[in-house]
């Protein structure tokens, strides 16, 4: 389970990095920004079902 928060951690963390990449990159190259932001929500994604899979180990 510790390692299921760390990956969680993680990829909060890697989500709001592209997120602010993105913001940064889209006032220059609009296509690599747009890029950046599909990235940031794939790994929102992600994050949010370990979240999910988290509190199902839990309720168990």
């Amino acid at each position: 389970m510790e390692e299921l928060i760390a990956k969680i951690k993680l990829l909060g963390k890697q989500a709001a990095n592209l997120s602010n990449q993105s913001l940064e990159v889209s006032k220059v190259n609009r296509k690599q920004g747009l890029d950046l932001m599909r990235q940031a929500r794939d790994a929102g994604n992600q994050c949010q079902a370990l979240i999910q899979e988290l509190k199902r180990l839990q309720a168990s």
